[in-house]
């Protein structure tokens, strides 16, 4: 099952070139436009995995990857302080110049496969892959940018296409509609299989169930102030039933979770795990990564905030503010000089000793996990350790470029929580729903059942109902520092300013330092450990990135920029 993607990453190279052409401003390789090229099952196959690639997981090489690194949010302080993406328009930006090359080399595709003469099904099936990957892509730019461009045909000379490139956005709605036929075309044509790590109909279902959440939400939390459009409850709706509907079909499909959180993230070997969906498969000394080297080594760690730490609920259901248990998260100093945080990790949901180390380590105080060399600090004390697999030779953990560990890219874990957000949203979630869905994540983690009337928190600031703030914390605390996942929350719930450190300053602490002797790292007068002396501070221009300014240049006005840039 391994080799399966190997051969992917083996035959990528072979056409690279060839279908670079046409995204450039020469014209295309007559090979790739021919019919015979379209028609023939083997190299239409090598064309479609170079969209793999756009599946990064934990990177490649010394690269980063979708987990870990995308830090900007309140569950994560990098000690290098991460701004917002952009403060000022860029020239140019490969968030939007690297979606539109892939859409261009899917609508390339897909205008190939009209000549070809493969049978229906095989044709059907290719034309699947390449909807499905357009669709993957539209879903980035939208969130991104909102209104975009939408280009269905085939990009010959950008000098001559110039009002396709260079024209007018079109309506973020009506993209999103575009989306969602190329997914559900893809879901009807894309083909049953057993292999995790390609293209297939479960894959193309998880995609559908996270996406229609997305837009389902977006479309009922936005307003004409900040976002440019109005909610529009119908259309969240619409939306969010297609999630409910996506997601019930992969909850019957026999997944079931692990019965340990945290082996989905740092397994040698995903192809059978009842839980996984899709993933990207590493192999030693073949295809490797950094991520786990990236969280043990002596480069400090983007640390995991006081915000998102107290955002776990204690063993008995509740949360910091109305537990009865034992709130200290003071660390206790052991005989061998480090200061661990076993205490806390033992009335905490247990997800949350998966994510972390039970030692602190910090500037002044570095520590080694599982015997490596590199002394460890992070910027917050709290030093993430879920990636790592200690089983794993010290060589191929504690090195850059050699780290071994599957990569999930869509598993059961969030599709049981896009289910529950979808129908709680909905109005429509019964206590069956709970059961079948996010309780099974809250036993998972050793908490008691989620009922329909669970009690109120104070620390509710984000004006929901106490059911949906609840399954959003379950969200947050199962999902954290996993794929960006928590900015787009925000986006999506309209909760971008939650990141506002000058407003919300439990995002910009750490562990509680108080304790400690001699500390050399900046605390505040509680103790508290303080990453960074920047200030991130919101703005309502924040929900979109600016248009690079040289689209708005080359395209004579035609296209506009975004609100507040």
């Amino acid at each position: 099952m391994k080799k399966s993607y190997l051969y992917v990453l083996g035959t990528v190279a072979l056409l690279m070139t060839s279908c670079n052409d046409m995204l450039d401003k020469t014209p295309r390789d007559r090979f790739t436009e021919s019919v015979e090229f379209w028609s023939n099952s083997n190299q239409v196959e090598s064309y479609s995995n170079t969209f793999f690639e756009n599946y990064s997981g934990y990177g490649t090489g010394t690269g980063s990857g979708w987990f870990y690194f995308k830090s900007l949010s309140d569950d994560q302080a990098s000690p290098s302080f991460d701004n917002w993406t952009f403060t000022t328009i860029p020239g140019s930006s490969s968030y939007w110049s690297g979606s539109y090359t892939e859409i261009r080399r899917a609508n390339y595709m897909i205008t190939g496969l009209a000549t070809s003469t493969l049978d229906a099904t095989t044709k059907a099936k290719f034309m699947a892959i390449a909807r499905l990957n357009r669709a993957w892509e539209y879903y980035q730019l939208v969130r991104m940018y909102g209104d975009v461009q939408w280009e269905n045909t085939v990009v010959l000379d950008p000098d001559a296409d110039v009002d396709v490139i260079y024209g007018t956005r079109t309506d973020r709605d009506v993209v999103m509609d575009s989306v969602m036929n190329d997914l559900n075309y893809a879901i009807d044509n894309i083909g049953s299989t057993s292999n995790k790590n390609t293209w297939s109909k479960n894959m193309a279902l998880a995609m559908k169930s996270e996406i229609a959440l997305y837009e389902g939400t977006y479309c009922k939390y936005r307003t004409a102030t900040d976002n440019g459009k109005a909610p529009d409850a119908s259309r969240a709706a619409t939306y969010l039933n297609a999630c409910v509907d996506a997601s019930q079909q992969l909850m019957s499909a026999g997944y079931s979770l692990t019965a340990n959180y945290g082996e989905v993230y740092n397994s040698t070997d995903l192809s059978g795990s009842k839980e996984v969906i899709f993933f990207r498969n590493y192999e030693q000394d073949v295809q490797m990564h950094s991520t786990i080297d990236y969280t043990c080594s002596s480069s400090q760690q983007r640390g995991i905030t006081k915000d998102a730490v107290n955002a776990f609920l204690f063993r008995d259901g509740k949360p910091l503010a109305t537990t009865t248990l034992d709130k200290s998260d003071k660390p206790v100093l052991t005989k061998e000089g480090n200061y661990t945080i076993n205490n806390m990790f033992s009335v905490r949901d247990k997800r949350l000793s998966v994510l972390l180390d039970s030692v602190l380590c910090f500037k002044g105080h570095g520590w080694s996990r599982g015997g490596g060399s590199s002394l460890m600090t992070s910027s917050t004390a709290y030093n993430i350790g879920k990636y790592d697999n200690l089983t794993i030779p010290l060589y191929y953990r504690n090195n850059t470029g050699t780290n071994t560990t599957d990569a999930p890219l869509f598993w059961l874990a969030e599709i049981y929580l896009n289910f529950a957000e979808a129908k709680a949203e909905l109005g429509t979630i019964t206590q069956g729903d709970l059961d079948n869905s996010i309780n099974k994540l809250e036993t998972r983690a050793a908490l008691p059942k989620l009922t329909l009337t669970p009690d109120a928190d104070p620390a509710n600031n984000m004006g929901v109902s106490n059911l949906i703030w609840e399954i959003r914390r379950c969200r947050r605390c199962e999902l954290m520092t996993d794929n960006w996942i928590r900015y787009w929350d925000l986006v999506r719930w309209h909760q971008l300013d939650k990141i506002d450190t000058s407003v919300y300053t439990d995002v910009n602490r750490g562990a509680n330092l108080s304790t400690v002797a001699n500390v050399a790292v900046l605390v505040d007068a509680a103790g508290y450990a303080i990453p960074t002396s920047k200030t991130r501070t919101f703005d309502k221009k924040y929900y979109f990135f600016p248009i690079p300014s040289s689209q708005i240049t080359l395209s004579e006005g035609k296209t506009t920029q975004n609100p507040g840039w």
